[in-house]
């Protein structure tokens, strides 16, 4: 089976806060108040779809799932690389039970 592989990356001199953000609206975060009392999550775009993330900025999904994300990939200025991916068996059990 095959899948897709993505490479992004902020350019140089790109504001950690700006990174910050997209990682928040990407992956999602888990967050507390200043005194602990109150835990929350914010939802990130990445949580609907099942991928893996190799390391920063490389993840893999499914083929069918690829436009979704270099849509919102494609909102930011960011570098990107897209490959067509055999998918390890490994790969295709966590892409499959992802939500489980």
């Amino acid at each position: 089976m095959n899948g897709t592989m993505i490479l992004f990356q902020f350019p140089e001199k790109t504001e950690h806060g700006v990174i910050n953000k997209f990682m928040q609206r990407f992956y999602g975060q888990d967050s507390s108040s200043w005194n602990g009392k109150y835990r929350f999550h914010r939802h990130g775009f990445m949580e609907d779809i099942p991928h893996r993330k190799l390391q920063r900025g490389v993840i893999i999904l499914r083929k069918e799932d690829r436009e979704r994300v270099l849509d919102f990939l494609g909102e930011y200025s960011l570098t990107l690389h897209v490959r067509e991916v055999k998918l390890t068996p490994d790969d295709e059990e966590k892409l499959r039970q992802f939500h489980d």
